[in-house]
């Protein structure tokens, strides 16, 4: 992350995501489910940056995209059928974090 308190606002404020705490030198950790997702500024100006895609599985995709865009979140992909497979349909949504990150809405549609 480039600027972790900027991040901080947007997954805690725009995405509703539950802010555990935050910690120096530039940490922050977020409960997502049973899953603890920790943000960081990397260690040295000039380090390996890594790139991450969180998937959000939802009830309805539609909702929960119409949440977020009323909260000003640009999505880059509205929710569209991504595949048929056996036994579901799979539906997603894109948008991006603060550092541009890939963050999905999916929906698995039971027939």
């Amino acid at each position: 992350m480039s600027d972790v308190e900027k991040a901080v606002a947007f997954y805690r404020d725009t995405l509703g995501m539950k802010h555990l705490f935050s910690a120096p030198p530039g940490l922050a950790f977020f409960a997502c489910g049973k899953v603890r997702l920790m943000l960081s500024r990397p260690e040295k100006p000039d380090s390996e940056k890594f790139s991450c895609a969180l998937y959000f599985k939802v009830d309805d995709i539609h909702s929960a995209h119409q949440t977020l865009v009323g909260r000003g979140v640009a999505c880059e992909a509205a929710p569209h059928l991504i595949a048929k497979m056996p036994d579901h349909e799979l539906w997603m949504a894109f948008f991006r974090d603060p550092d541009r990150n890939v963050i999905a809405l999916m929906r698995e549609k039971r027939a």
